[in-house]
């Protein structure tokens, strides 16, 4: 997580806390007058939510390589040395907004955090370190994995294992496409969400387990 500088004097914190829907934006007139009137008259559109920034539908199902695309257009608006000629007020700012920028893509295109901030947007913050409840079943999936994963010995046996979580690690991705994009349900995406949390820790502790063997 990066250190968020500090906004000039009388300038609103503009990139809010990372995962929360940003305040609007509040420009001074002096802030206003360091910047730039191509610069000021983008600069205000982007206080939306990550998908309105970058020009996208509110929707889980999206194109890496739209997504990719319009990330390389607003970080070029935004890039401190295309403000080098107005001051350092102006480069702190876009400074500012370059980070926001980059930190919306990030979100943007990876499909679990995507899948959480659509859950936040939408009333359903995931909340994993207060809510660890998980359904039953998936809990005893959950212990039978890390029993194979004790007594594998093998590569071999431990990539098994990886497949296998990697299957479900994809049915339920699609399953909170599904609730966010044609169900609607929010709440029932961030217990998907909350799920698939649970197996990407798993397939770190996997990888740790391969790494060992290959140093062993």
């Amino acid at each position: 997580m990066y250190a968020r500088p500090a906004p000039p004097r009388g300038q609103q914190d503009i990139l809010g806390r990372p995962g929360d829907v940003l305040r609007a934006l509040t420009v001074t007139a002096s802030s206003a007058r360091h910047l730039g009137r191509a610069f000021f008259i983008d600069i205000v559109k982007l206080d939306d939510d990550d998908f309105t920034l970058f020009g996208l539908p509110q929707r889980f199902a999206q194109d890496g390589a739209e997504i990719a695309q319009r990330w390389k257009a607003l970080a070029a608006k935004v890039h401190p040395d295309r403000f080098a000629a107005d001051g350092a007020a102006s480069q702190r700012l876009a400074m500012q907004w370059s980070l926001r920028v980059n930190e919306a893509h990030q979100r943007l295109r990876d499909p679990l955090k995507r899948a959480s901030y659509l859950c936040e947007l939408r009333g359903a913050p995931i909340q994993a370190n207060e809510n660890t409840r998980m359904p039953a079943a998936f809990l005893m999936e959950q212990m039978e994995w890390r029993e194979s994963l004790d007594e594998a010995r093998t590569p071999e046996a431990i990539l098994a294992i990886d497949q296998q979580v990697a299957g479900r690690e994809r049915a339920l991705l699609a399953q909170a496409g599904r609730q966010l994009d044609d169900e609607n349900d929010a709440a029932a995406a961030a217990e998907s969400v909350r799920a698939l949390m649970f197996l990407t820790r798993f397939r770190s502790d996997i990888d740790q387990r391969l790494d060992a063997l290959e140093h062993s």
